[in-house]
C-alpha cells in the first residue's frame, strides 16, 4: 500500500512539475508576442527581407511577436562549415517562417520543430530526410523538413528566396509548408482544417490542381505557374503552391481563383493586399 501511495505522489509531483511548466510557457509566450523587437531588426529586415515593409501595420505587429517566441524556443544549429549562427540569420529565417503563422488562429508556433540547421550553401544529401527541394544534382539540397523535428536550409538559398523577386521559389516557405503539412503526422498535401466540409472543398480542389501540375509537367510544351517539382507527390505541390501564394498572389488568384481561396482560408490572410 505504501508503495502504490508512493507511485501515486510521484505522479502527482509529475503532474504539478508539467503544469507549471505550461504555464510559465504560456505566460513567457504572452510577453514575448507583445514586446516591442529588438531595434536591430529593422535594419535586418530592410536589407534582407523588404516585403516586410509592405506588410499592413497590424500583421506586421503580429509577425514581429510571434518571431520572438519562435526565435526564442527553437533552436538553431550551424552545419557543413558555417562558423556560427548570426542574429540575421535567425532573423531572417524567422520573418519567412513566421509569415506563414500570422494569419493561423491556432498555429502552435510550428509545435513539432525543434531546430533549423544551416548550412552555408547547397549540400549533399544523406539519405536521412523526408522532404527536400532538389537542384540537378539529386544528392544535392537547398532545404529539406525532416518529420523527426529539424528543417535544413542552405543559407543562401533562404537569402535570395528573401530578396521579393516574386518568382515563386522560396526555400523558406516552401520547408515550413511542409511543416504544417505534417502537424497531422501524415505528410499528405493536406494541413489540419476546421471540419470535414473543409477537408472535402481542399481535397476537391487540390487533387484537381495538382493532376493538372502532374500533366503540365509532362508536357514540354507547357509553360505552368507552379514550379513543376510539385508535381512529385500532393505534399510537395502544397509546398510549392505556398510559395507562389505568398510569392505572387496576384497571378496565382488570376489562373487558380479557387485554389486561391482555400490557400487564403486557410492562412487566413490575403496577401495581394502588400503584393502589387
Amino acid at each position: 500500500m505504501t508503495a502504490v501511495y508512493l507511485f501515486l505522489g510521484g505522479l502527482l509531483v509529475v503532474a504539478i512539475a508539467l503544469g507549471a511548466k505550461t504555464f510559465l510557457n504560456l505566460h513567457r509566450r504572452r510577453k514575448l508576442l507583445v514586446a516591442p523587437p529588438d531595434p536591430a531588426w529593422e535594419k535586418i529586415l530592410k536589407k534582407r527581407f523588404p516585403t516586410f515593409f509592405d506588410l499592413p501595420e497590424d500583421i506586421r505587429h503580429r509577425l514581429t511577436g510571434i518571431m520572438q517566441v519562435f526565435i526564442h524556443e527553437k533552436r538553431f544549429e550551424a552545419c557543413g562549415g558555417l562558423r556560427e549562427v548570426t542574429e540575421e540569420m535567425r532573423v531572417l529565417i524567422a520573418v519567412q517562417a513566421c509569415l506563414l503563422l500570422v494569419g493561423i488562429e491556432k498555429h502552435g508556433f510550428f509545435p513539432r520543430l525543434r531546430s533549423i540547421l544551416i548550412y552555408p550553401d547547397a549540400y549533399r544529401d544523406r539519405r536521412r530526410r523526408t522532404f527536400d527541394i532538389q537542384t540537378e544534382n539529386n544528392d544535392v539540397r537547398l532545404g529539406e523538413s525532416w518529420n523527426s523535428g529539424s528543417v535544413v536550409l542552405a543559407w543562401r538559398s533562404v537569402v535570395d528566396g528573401a530578396k521579393g523577386e516574386d518568382d515563386g521559389i522560396n526555400v523558406v516557405f516552401h520547408e515550413f509548408a511542409h511543416q504544417l503539412d505534417q502537424l497531422d503526422h501524415a505528410a499528405d498535401g493536406a494541413p489540419p482544417l476546421s471540419n470535414r466540409g473543409d477537408y472535402q472543398a481542399w481535397a476537391r480542389i487540390f487533387h484537381r490542381e495538382y493532376e493538372a501540375l502532374v500533366e503540365a509537367a509532362q508536357n514540354p510544351a507547357s509553360d505552368p505557374l507552379f514550379d513543376t517539382y510539385g508535381a512529385e507527390n500532393p505534399a510537395e505541390f502544397f509546398a510549392v503552391a505556398t510559395e507562389s501564394f505568398f510569392e505572387m498572389p496576384r497571378e496565382v488568384k488570376e489562373e487558380h481563383p479557387e485554389l486561391y481561396e482555400q490557400l487564403s482560408i486557410y492562412y487566413g490572410i490575403d496577401p495581394t493586399v502588400w503584393k502589387g
